[in-house]
């Protein structure tokens, strides 16, 4: 493929190829069951489908598709600003990808390795002016630190996103994090429902508010929980420490039946109204437009999850690179067509009456 006349749309027919018998790339990734990656998943890995029934994955599709725009047109002609800052750190947008890592998890690792991934999603957004999110799965450690030795070649910062592991395996690798010139680190509390983790011994926790607040002592870097779904885990994360929380179902992969991350969303920032915490949110995500949604439902950002993988397994970091920048610039035109020159204007009253319930943070 050429890069000077790659588009999206070649990047997602090239994924599709590669992708054979895992991800059909149907225009609505929308977790619906009659999908190809749907169905039950008992004993084998989930590939990039829901766990269970997958009903989780399409809540978070459901979400925000039930969602409408209300578009405001009269009054000064503007170019959208869509720049955000991230714990210092200037970015172009407020999207970022998420922490979706473990290519042999969602059957991908004959197509790409997972050294090629971690190196496409952090390279392609950090050529997007934004920041690449790197996880953890079974496979990881500190002494095969993929997503970390991403981070650390690309020099532009990124997150890292460790499972709920031992404390004291956290914290070695927030240090190693810190080495590497990460941006921010954190820890998916969903993550205790891993079956990956669980099923090759490696020993995942829940958190009590005590051993958050380890995490957050540990590190000279903001540390971020993430998979918070309710407004009680939210304010207990906030009284931790924690710099910021990401609202999240783990893209419907942890527990069954699960309400879309858009839908809990107004009720925990309000939760945090007075709170001096970030809130971030994914799941569902696929456009400039849902990016727009969550943020007048009251995140200050987001992350994008299946879309990147398609991106990086068609075209590697040009791949992501190009998916980024087509949501940045669909942002920007959502962002016109409501009336918001900055992130700042962005509000409940760019959403249509009764298409969804109004945060109040």
């Amino acid at each position: 493929m050429d890069p000077e006349t790659l588009t999206l749309e070649d990047v997602r027919a090239e994924a599709k190829k590669k992708l054979k018998g895992i991800c059909v790339v149907y225009k609505d990734c929308d977790g619906s069951p009659s999908n190809f990656c749907q169905g039950q998943h008992y004993g084998r890995a989930l590939g990039l489908g829901g766990i269970g029934s997958g009903a989780s994955f399409h809540n978070n599709w459901l979400a925000l598709n039930k969602i409408e725009l209300r578009m405001r047109l009269i009054g000064d002609s503007f170019e959208p600003d869509a720049s955000f800052t991230f714990f210092g750190r200037q970015l172009t947008m407020p999207v970022m990808a998420a922490p979706v890592t473990g290519v042999n998890s969602f059957g991908g690792e004959n197509v790409i390795s997972e050294a090629e991934f971690n190196r496409a999603v952090v390279d392609g957004c950090n050529a997007t002016g934004t920041l690449g999110w790197r996880g953890d799965t079974y496979t990881y450690s500190l002494d095969t630190p993929y997503g970390l030795g991403a981070i650390a070649a690309g020099r532009a910062g990124g997150v890292k996103i460790v499972k709920p592991r031992a404390q004291k395996d956290i914290i070695a690798f927030f240090h190693k994090a810190e080495q590497c010139g990460a941006t921010a680190v954190g820890v998916d509390v969903d993550g205790c429902g891993s079956y990956m983790m669980n099923s090759h011994n490696q020993p995942v926790f829940r958190k009590t508010p005590a051993e958050l607040r380890e995490l957050v002592e540990a590190t000279s870097l903001p540390m971020i929980v993430k998979g918070v779904m309710c407004a009680e885990d939210a304010i207990a994360a906030a009284e931790a420490g924690a710099a910021g929380i990401v609202v999240s179902n783990h893209g419907g992969r942890v527990l069954d039946h699960t309400p879309g991350s858009a839908d809990v969303l107004p009720d925990i920032t309000a939760a945090l109204n007075g709170h001096d915490v970030m809130v971030l949110a994914d799941g569902g995500i696929r456009t400039g437009y849902d990016v727009l949604k969550m943020l007048a439902l009251g995140a200050d950002a987001v992350l994008v999850g299946r879309d990147i993988v398609r991106a990086a397994v068609g075209a590697g970091s040009e791949g992501v690179r190009i998916q980024m920048e087509c949501l940045r610039k669909d942002l920007c035109k959502a962002m016109l067509m409501t009336g918001c020159p900055t992130l700042g204007d962005i509000g409940p009253h760019v959403l249509a009456p009764d298409s969804a319930r109004i945060p109040s943070r």
